[in-house]
């Protein structure tokens, strides 16, 4: 494992958007970011999104993202016009998935949902969707750009086995498990987008792996509430860190280096994709928007020394949607 990609523990190097502002950007820029789409524009009521036709369906997923996954909204709200609705179907799907697991009492109502969700995809494949507002948008950019089953399939196979509420065993199951998901579902953006190209590819399968362990990260505090664990347990071991030491929130050095070892790895996942930027086409960038948020949290997590329960992580970065903005507009990832 990488753990010297973020520097020592104790004297933290800058890992933000070194190169982010060496560029002037336009004047008006904050403007053209105060007039993006906002939540007044896809505040429908939910229950017009019901019914036969399922009107308003493409605002319930901008609706449902604004709500449970905002820097998604953000990042779907800056890709071309002609795939937002697309894109948006896609992270409302993925929306959809990720809150079965928190939202059920018991693992046999979580794999009846899945159950619901592999039908659902198998009836989209043959034009008869089930009258549900993200699966009738999932629909229409599966018609829409040909999108590939597998992958679809791949990410509620996922999601399915991760029902059980255990531990990961290593870092490179927690990769396993963010390449069936995000990477998965950063393949079909970049469907959407129209991109067919290997370095893209190979770009979304480190961010989608770097998503998937600061996703982890960022879970830890609302599942040690709940008293869950799901941080690797080899690299806790490594560290002589127990679960119990994470739900009583201790702070010491070998709790933070076990924190340091696995937000290490993301920003080697980071770096490697990064080190393609100039073999991925342009195209493919907005399915890329989200290393800004990527970056952002590996910032705040250093500044505070991996303390990970640490009360500034749970704040909202309120420059976001301009950082987003501006990484669009320079044309990076």
């Amino acid at each position: 494992m990488a753990t010297s990609m973020l520097g020592p523990v104790r004297s933290p190097r800058p890992l933000g958007l070194a190169g982010l502002f060496r560029r002037r950007p336009p004047r008006d820029v904050w403007e053209r970011v105060r007039r993006l789409p906002g939540p007044s524009a896809v505040r429908r009521s939910v229950a017009a999104a019901s019914g036969p036709g399922i009107p308003g369906s493409d605002h319930y997923c901008l609706e449902l993202l604004r709500k449970r996954d905002y820097e998604s909204y953000l990042c779907s709200l800056l890709v071309p016009t002609e795939c937002r609705s697309s894109v948006s179907a896609l992270r409302a799907f993925n929306v959809e998935l990720a809150q079965v697991k928190d939202s059920v009492s018991e693992k046999t109502i979580g794999l009846m949902r899945m159950q619901f969700w592999k039908k659902a995809v198998e009836d989209m494949y043959r034009d008869n969707p089930p009258h549900q507002p993200v699966a009738v948008e999932l629909w229409k950019a599966v018609k829409r750009h040909n999108l590939t089953k597998r992958w679809l399939m791949r990410i509620i196979d996922e999601r399915e086995r991760n029902l059980d509420d255990k531990a990961y065993r290593s870092v490179r199951e927690l990769e396993d498990y963010a390449e069936g998901t995000q990477s998965c579902l950063l393949y079909l953006t970049l469907e959407v987008l129209g991109v067919k190209d290997l370095h893209a590819d190979h770009a979304a399968s480190h961010i989608g792996k770097a998503q998937g362990i600061v996703t982890c990260l960022r879970a830890a505090p609302y599942h040690g509430s709940r008293r869950k664990v799901f941080l690797p347990m080899d690299v806790c071991v490594q560290h002589g860190v127990s679960q119990e030491d994470f739900l009583r929130r201790k702070q010491d050095k070998n709790v933070r280096d076990v924190i340091y070892n696995i937000a290490s790895q993301a920003h080697l996942h980071l770096k490697h994709a990064r080190s393609l930027h100039r073999s991925v086409p342009a195209k493919a960038f907005p399915a890329f928007l989200q290393t800004v948020t990527l970056e952002d949290y590996l910032k705040k997590i250093q500044r505070v020394d991996f303390d990970i329960f640490h009360p500034s992580l749970q704040k909202k970065n309120t420059l976001l949607p301009l950082s987003l903005y501006i990484q669009s507009w320079r044309k990076r990832y």
